[in-house]
């Protein structure tokens, strides 16, 4: 990832969330916090982008079916 590509963003974490953090950093398993942070919110935007995208999908369908309705009902209840 180039440098040019990152935006620095300031945030308080509680201090177990920190120390969970250096845990992680001290394991191995990220080379750094920032990286930990970044890892955990890219999973964090790609699970609510799912989460958004199958809501948008159910109010579409929603409209999709009132609009049926209001066709149904204008073809056949109001004569």
């Amino acid at each position: 990832m180039e440098e040019t590509e990152l935006e620095k963003v300031t945030l308080r974490l509680p201090e177990r969330y920190v120390r969970a953090l250096d845990f992680l950093v001290k394991c191995d398993d990220f080379p750094s916090r920032s990286e930990a942070i970044r890892a955990a919110i890219r999973d964090f935007i790609y699970n609510r982008v799912d989460i958004v995208m199958d809501k948008v999908k159910k109010m579409e369908e929603a409209e999709r079916t009132l609009a049926e309705m209001e066709a149904f009902e204008q073809q056949y209840l109001r004569k």
